[in-house]
């Protein structure tokens, strides 16, 4: 099974969580805040560190999960017409502290920055059995069980990913979490953006995820004073990527 959550430590890449033992046990390092470039080349090391796992041997750790925010960042994918999905021209940006990076996820165009708690799970799925089918339906019903922890009713988008939440009153479903991934030798980069108290003013610099006329949320605009503190929603973040990958392990195994 995938491993349950452990004991927060010191964070940054040396500290983290710790891992519980298991077969297919993952760690889960705590970042803090970090630019963009920076957490990209930390992804890269990892991934190269868990392939080199897999080739030692089928022991040992699937992964790692990073959790972190970004630095105020709007990050485009390698397709060409993403790029007319950025609204705000150079002064905007500048006069906003927003940068702008290309980036080799999946998906379209978002926006990442400070109450963001962001996901880049590293994981094996050779090792965990699954496919990228069942990896991202995993995500997505973490998302949607963390969010339900708060209070909150999140589901899936037909046609859409993410993890989106119904309007209070007419209009359209609003996104909370935006996912985006990238598979190399079937070990994962990238992965979620989950919004909490993040700045959603940014977003109209884009169009988030290339999709017209739907608005972003997050659980502070939800929940109000009740909205959870950053460490409340990585906790339980962790506890429902262990327990819902675990399932579709589960499952893949018996099918």
């Amino acid at each position: 099974m995938v491993a349950g959550v452990g004991r927060c430590g010191a964070g940054g890449v040396g500290g983290g969580w710790e891992r519980f033992v298991t077969p297919r046990a993952f760690e889960v390092k705590d970042l803090g805040v970090l630019p963009y470039a920076e957490a990209y080349q930390i992804q890269r090391r990892f991934l190269d560190e868990v392939i080199q796992a897999r080739e030692r041997g089928p022991n040992g750790s699937v992964g790692v999960v990073l959790l972190l925010e970004h630095e105020p960042i709007i990050t485009i994918s390698r397709r060409a017409r993403d790029g007319n999905h950025l609204l705000a021209d150079e002064a905007t940006l500048a006069r906003q502290g927003v940068g702008v990076v290309e980036t080799d996820r999946g998906g379209d165009i978002t926006y990442h920055g400070p109450g963001q708690l962001v996901a880049y799970p590293i994981l094996d799925l050779n090792r965990l059995g699954l496919g990228l089918h069942g990896y991202m339906r995993a995500l997505e019903s973490a998302v949607i069980a963390t969010c339900g922890r708060f209070g909150i009713h999140a589901r899936p988008e037909p046609g859409a990913t993410g993890v989106w939440v119904d309007p209070s009153a007419g209009g359209t479903a609003a996104k909370i979490c935006a996912m985006g991934v990238r598979v190399r030798r079937w070990v994962t980069m990238h992965g979620l953006a989950l919004n909490v108290t993040t700045n959603l003013e940014h977003f109209r610099l884009i169009v988030p995820c290339g999709l017209v006329g739907r608005e972003p949320t997050s659980m502070e605009r939800l929940l109000g004073d009740a909205c959870p503190p950053m460490d409340r929603v990585k906790s339980a973040l962790v506890q429902d990527l262990a327990a819902h990958l675990t399932a579709k392990t589960a499952e893949a195994e018996s099918a």
